[in-house]
């Protein structure tokens, strides 16, 4: 396994891909040796290493632009540090030096005949960052595919490298629940023909796309390509035929979904693009047919959305919610919020958010969405918002939100 001591010094900061592109090998041998090379700053998004908080050195600190899969963990400590920033500005935070990147960690396909690899279904920050990172580490696996768009590397850019054989880190993925389903067939609902999506990830998203089985010409672009873009296409309901920009082709910048998936993405009419690319305002403001669907922990009444704390942990990010949302508000056709209206027992529809931060502001945002309907929200005042919001949280807290506003006044 490689020496990271003759690649890092004390001090050093090392990025390394997220989610099913993740290297885990270099990862784990980088924990191991960690502790002999004096404190690092470490950097990714999502990752489901299940060892990183009892393998990180209590000396490293790992950054990060969230509290995603397994730096929830991380997040009771001291030990993560949570960089609240909109994803499309992760490009230029690494161009300036303000994420750690004195070396990368990266995860890429076989070289091809003429010594070229593919970032293959990692391309999103990855591809940003590299451009700014002086050494950079590769794990060269089989059963990465190179895919449409994706960057070439060329092998000798790569200080070292390891090979492996090994099946892609697939989407942890729970069932639907039946709050899920009605939330999502209201969502359906807000969709046109020839509309073009963005939606978030988890079991909320795929019932979403289970919705939308009877549309016609949906195209896709969004930050992570599931399987339930794969089954849409598959259907002819994604066909992309009436997007304004990338006209025929799926847009995201990492895959995260199942063995099939991963296994099709070569053959499938996707694009793989950086994150420069895929959450500039310059690509999105060209798309008129946007709809962005994105998920909140809590909304108030006025349309204020936290999705990134609950209780006082990080649980999710700023992420691409903000670049889609405000995109999609302005110069696309709706932007959509949808969440479960209670969670543990408790509203999650709020005179107040309880954590206090707004991660997209009422302003981006056009529709709420519960299992117990749509609040329509775009162009009404405060007074009125209140009352559609009111309308579809949990029967239950209705009579307690409105004595909440009574009282407040």
């Amino acid at each position: 396994m490689i020496d990271f001591g003759a690649l890092l010094r004390p001090g050093s900061g090392v990025w390394w891909s997220q989610a099913a592109a993740e290297p885990r090998p270099l990862v784990d041998a980088l924990l191991a040796q960690a502790g002999a090379l004096g404190p690092l700053r470490l950097f990714t998004g999502l990752s489901w290493n299940d060892q990183l908080a009892q393998s990180i050195s209590p000396a490293d600190i790992m950054v990060s632009y969230g509290g995603l899969g397994a730096l929830r963990e991380l997040g009771a400590t001291d030990q993560l540090d949570v960089v609240p920033c909109h994803y499309s500005a992760l490009p230029r935070m690494f161009a300036e030096h303000r994420l750690p990147c004195d070396a990368g960690l990266l995860q890429v396909a076989p070289p091809d005949r003429d010594g070229m690899c593919s970032l293959g279904i990692g391309v999103d920050y990855m591809a940003d960052a590299l451009e700014h990172t002086g050494v950079l580490v590769a794990e060269i696996n089989a059963q990465m595919p190179t895919v449409p768009g994706s960057p070439r590397i060329p092998l000798r850019r790569f200080t070292a490298t390891v090979r492996t054989d090994r099946p892609l880190q697939e989407e942890e993925r729970r069932p639907a629940s039946d709050a899920d389903r009605r939330i999502a067939a209201h969502i359906a609902g807000l969709i046109d023909d020839g509309d073009t999506i963005q939606v978030g990830i988890g079991s909320l998203g795929a019932a979403v796309f289970d919705a939308l089985a009877g549309h016609r010409d949906l195209g896709v672009h969004t930050g992570m390509i599931t399987d339930g873009v794969r089954t849409l296409i598959d259907k002819g309901v994604v066909t992309g035929a009436r997007k304004q920009i990338d006209t025929g082709l799926a847009v995201a910048g990492t895959a995260l979904g199942s063995a099939e998936l991963y296994a099709r993405v070569a053959e499938l009419p996707l694009l793989f693009r950086p994150t420069s690319y895929t959450h500039a305002p310059q690509t999105l403001s060209r798309l008129s047919s946007l709809v962005a669907v994105n998920f909140a922990i809590e909304v108030d009444l006025t349309g204020q959305v936290g999705a990134e704390m609950s209780q006082g942990t990080y649980l999710g990010a700023v992420g691409g919610q903000v670049d889609f949302a405000r995109a999609a508000a302005l110069t696309g056709r709706r932007s959509i919020v949808a969440l479960r209206s209670t969670v543990r027992g408790r509203s999650s529809i709020k005179f107040a958010l309880d954590e206090g931060v707004v991660t997209t502001a009422r302003a981006d945002v056009d529709c709420v969405v519960t299992e117990h309907g749509v609040a329509h929200l775009r162009g009404e005042p405060l007074a009125e918002r209140r009352r559609r919001l009111i309308a579809i949280a949990a029967p239950e807290f209705r009579d307690d939100l409105a004595r909440a506003i009574h009282t407040a006044s």
